[in-house]
């Protein structure tokens, strides 16, 4: 199964970006994953740029792909266990591609809402997309750890 995790801007903080590369380097001994940052939007108008990204989210989207959204008012939360037991599950049902998208810091358009099979989220606070990003990737690794009896998730 492959992990593709898609977010919206480049990580700028250079804290949060080397422990979200540290992060991708220790989950990629577990499963393959691609990153795909798209373009910001730059322009004024808020619904505009929550459209443009929208279409740049769904055109990174692979068509088979189960879309997992990452947002606060989404109706799923799980514990790390629970996030555990949700990977194996794909796994065993044969998922080939698992997206993961991080909006940007206007959120997500309708569209990648609607096109969103799974909407998670990941806590009731509100964080920044760029923490949002690092707590996904260590979830995800601590997940494959819990799946492996590896001694990190303790």
């Amino acid at each position: 199964m492959r992990l593709r995790l898609i977010w919206v801007g480049k990580t700028r903080d250079g804290h949060l970006r080397a422990l979200a590369e540290e992060y991708l380097k220790r989950l990629s001994r577990f499963a393959r994953c691609e990153v795909t940052e798209l373009r910001e939007c730059t322009a004024a108008d808020e619904r505009g740029c929550l459209e443009e990204e929208g279409k740049r989210i769904l055109g990174a989207l692979a068509s088979d792909a189960l879309a997992v959204l990452l947002d606060v008012s989404g109706t799923t939360s799980w514990s790390s266990r629970e996030l555990a037991a949700q990977v194996e599950a794909w796994q065993g049902r044969s998922v080939k591609e698992v997206a993961f998208v991080v909006g940007g810091h206007l959120g997500v358009s309708g569209e990648v809402r609607g096109r969103a099979d799974v909407r998670w989220s990941l806590s009731r606070l509100t964080l920044t997309h760029e923490m949002a990003r690092v707590l996904l990737l260590e979830q995800l690794y601590r997940a494959y750890t819990i799946t492996r009896g590896l001694p990190y998730q303790k």
